[in-house]
């Protein structure tokens, strides 16, 4: 019997009043939903700000080949509520060896590098996110700010923590400039490709 395809979609968004409501995150997190749903993918959710308990976090984790982060991205990195998230399930996953055993090193194999122990193998993992910063900020020696470095360097936080567990991390989707000149409807409107192309499906 084939098993059939699970993919956990985890958004990190936390609500602002009257500012930031999450509107845009919510979009992202129902256009995954209608694409999974037609490659018949079965879809487990985790609404960060909602709350959530970090035993069950794990188990959804394991039971998942793919796994996406649906955040917005405040000051350089995801809301606060997502590193108490990580914090909690990742050393629950830790404790319970589900996550990992170890860091890969060993006393008897010195060739066993740092960050070799997971168990994560054959799961993939990507983040999307919701910018204010454009697109011309990032791969452009010229700007400033990032100085060349592209959005994956700036997530290097956030999906070393996958990497170290063993998962392959795959290309980000971003949507930018979103409170001035984004063409967020495009940007939308592509994603299912995106989804397509990088889980291969």
């Amino acid at each position: 019997m084939i098993k059939s395809k699970k993919v956990l979609l985890i958004n990190t968004h936390l609500t602002y009043p009257n500012w930031t409501e999450g509107t845009l995150n919510n979009s992202f997190i129902q256009k995954a939903k209608d694409f999974f749903g037609t490659k018949g993918i079965e879809v487990l959710e985790t609404k960060v700000e909602a709350g959530y308990n970090a035993n069950e976090e794990v188990e959804k984790h394991m039971e998942a080949d793919i796994i996406i982060l649906q955040t917005p991205v405040n000051w350089f990195g995801g809301p606060w509520i997502y590193k108490k998230y990580v914090d909690e399930v990742f050393n629950s996953g830790l404790q319970s060896t589900k996550f990992l055993s170890g860091d890969g090193r060993t006393r008897e194999d010195a060739t066993k590098q740092y960050g070799t122990g997971g168990k994560m193998q054959g799961k993939k993992f990507m983040v999307c996110a919701t910018w204010n910063a454009p697109s011309e900020a990032f791969g452009n020696p010229s700007q400033i700010l990032m100085q060349g470095k592209g959005t994956s360097d700036l997530f290097l936080p956030i999906t070393s923590n996958y990497r170290f567990c063993g998962a392959e991390i795959v290309s980000d989707y971003n949507c930018f400039d979103i409170f001035k000149d984004g063409n967020i409807a495009e940007v939308l409107e592509n994603y299912p490709t995106h989804l397509e192309k990088v889980f291969e499906l």
